[in-house]
């Protein structure tokens, strides 16, 4: 329903709200298919139906159980995409664990802070990732890992309520040996779930309740350190089965995930959403490989793939391109940055993807608001966002007034519903900053609403960058650079890049007297700083910009660097 003459949107649905937890709607789909192929981890030559799954996730269940987890405590899970990424997500699930996303790329530093802000009680960590030994990570953050002994307490007093960290291989899941020995493996936890029987199990899961808080994910946030936002089974199974309602997604359906699983595009829009209809989810490889999608897509026949309006051109754009099959492709989502129109036309084309859809939300809003139609034109599939899922309201209002603005016109785009946040964890102010009243979730991006409904993105309030995908929070950038000793002050913001959006550009002033490079800059944020978030484009500088009242103006700061690069020498 649209309120006439102003941006204010409701739809209802003729599916009401699913009212189970995550374990109650499952079990409903594993008895209807049972046999069906649930999911396929290509790198890690390992199928499941949907019979084995459960019987998987049940274990290990069991086995969080038997090591002494509760309901409400918290399991971090380090880790790129994998098999047991998805059983922990489900196992989890299962007993009332709330489970904490955290990202693959994160040095010793951030992880750190991702495990104190969520009180985590457990960790599970692969031994590594590209770069990051995440075992040396851990070993230096918590030095009781070299005479601990398996599932025992820790004991760190940094991270006093941290008691078990379980390292797991996935290309090696019957893995007997340990690293250190304060760390647990994951046969640790599977034989610990000897002492729980089935009707224990059933007995906790009958406990839970579908507005109980089931996943914590950071957020990024214009101050300070991401937030951690607290999402209930009632917020991402309605998103994920709505989500896949609008997909027209069933079980013959077979969705390529390239996104990680720690995002919500991967964790809610990929995998709740195949579990909560009987479709098939395919992991073609641990982290984002374009040729690992096209062979994925080809060779499992992929109905449907997902991705970053980046990794799409990748595979699109890939030397073998050709040499792969697309023609089983119907439908998937793209989200997380705008979509060109020239890209749209060849995923439609070129990957035989017909039904492609433009998402847009936040981890805020479980994550997703908006989605496109495959009945809608592609001047409304390239141009907006579309409209929001079933059982939403969303509304336009003006920034100095907060009153809903006429159809057509700029203003912040708000959201409210089942699909919010239950906030943030142990930051009332955070979450009353974001949540009004009346319980409106406060966007912070700009758009503006027409008569249908139809959204289109204009900008952003806050001064979050967006690189491929990746939100990235300049204070924290600022803060860890303003602790070097040379740098008097410094201001991080955003630029535009034809290929990941944005790219960060930091403006830095020194202390007088003193002298720094580029590459002294570069070389301080390296293995301190994810490798998105350390400056692209960096400029010394002796002023900034600034308000009457000596606020820093980032957006001419923008400006400036903008007119700099276009003047460069190709």
């Amino acid at each position: 329903m649209v309120e006439a003459g102003k941006s204010y949107f409701h739809r209802g649905g003729t599916e009401p709200l699913l009212g189970q937890t995550i374990p109650e709607h499952f079990a409903g789909i594993v008895a209807r298919y049972p046999e069906q192929e649930a999911v396929v981890s290509v790198a890690q030559g390992r199928r499941l139906t949907y019979r084995e799954l459960d019987e998987a996730v049940r274990l290990l269940a069991k086995g969080l159980l038997g090591a002494g987890f509760k309901k409400g405590e918290r399991i971090g899970v380090w880790s790129t995409d994998n098999l047991e990424w998805l059983l922990l997500q489900m196992a989890t699930a299962y007993v009332g664990i709330i489970l904490v996303n955290i990202n693959p790329a994160y040095r010793q530093r951030e992880l750190a802070y991702a495990l104190q802000c969520s009180v985590v009680q457990g960790l599970f960590v692969i031994p590594s990732f590209r770069d990051s030994d995440y075992l040396s990570m851990l070993t230096s953050l918590l030095p009781e890992l070299k005479t601990g002994s398996g599932l025992s307490n820790l004991n760190n007093r940094q991270l006093p309520f941290l008691r078990t960290v379980v390292v797991f291989e996935p290309e090696n899941p019957i893995q007997t040996d340990r690293p250190a020995p304060g760390f647990a493996i994951w046969n640790d936890v599977i034989k610990a779930g000897n002492i729980v029987s089935e009707q224990e199990l059933s007995e906790v899961i009958a406990s839970l309740d579908c507005d109980e808080a089931i996943n914590i994910q950071y957020t990024s946030g214009t101050t300070g350190f991401p937030k951690a936002v607290v999402l209930t089974h009632h917020n991402i199974l309605n998103n994920a089965y709505f989500s896949a309602k609008a997909m027209h997604f069933t079980e013959r359906d077979r969705l390529c995930v390239p996104v990680p699983f720690y995002h919500c595009f991967g964790m809610v829009l990929a995998n709740l959403l195949c579990l909560s209809v009987g479709a098939c989810i395919v992991i073609p490889a641990e982290h984002f490989e374009p040729e690992a999608v096209l062979q994925a897509i080809d060779h499992e026949k992929c109905t449907a793939v997902h991705g970053v309006p980046t990794m799409f051109i990748a595979e699109l754009e890939h030397c073998n391109f050709s040499c792969y099959d697309m023609s089983s492709l119907r439908t998937g989502i793209m989200a997380g940055a705008p979509c060109p129109p020239s890209l749209m036309l060849r995923v439609i084309e070129d990957m035989h993807c017909r039904e492609i859809l433009i998402g847009y939300g936040e981890t805020e809003a479980s994550p997703l608001t908006h989605l496109t139609s495959q009945d809608d034109s592609l001047e409304r599939r390239t141009e907006t966002v579309g409209k929001n899922l079933p059982h939403q309201e969303v509304k336009v209002v003006d920034l100095q007034t907060g009153a809903k603005v006429s159809l057509g016109e700029v203003g912040e785009i708000c959201f409210r519903g089942y699909h919010l946040m239950e906030g943030y964890y142990g930051n009332e102010k955070g979450t009353r900053d974001a949540i009004d009243d009346h319980g409106w979730l406060h966007s912070g991006d700009l758009g503006i609403m027409d008569a249908d409904g139809y959204v289109k993105i204009t900008g952003r309030i806050k001064e979050m960058i967006i690189r491929g995908g990746e939100n990235i929070y300049p204070r924290e950038i600022e803060e860890f650079l303003f602790a070097h000793p040379k740098i008097r002050q410094v201001a991080v913001f955003g630029v535009p890049d034809a290929y990941y959006g944005e790219h960060v550009a930091a403006w830095i002033q020194l202390h007088p007297g003193e002298n720094l490079t580029e590459k002294d800059i570069i070389t301080y944020c390296e293995g301190q700083l994810t490798h998105f978030k350390i400056p692209v484009y960096i400029r010394f500088v002796d002023s900034f910009p600034m308000t009457v009242t000596g606020k820093l103006q980032k957006f001419r700061m923008r400006e400036q660097e903008v007119e700099r690069l276009n003047k460069k020498p190709e």
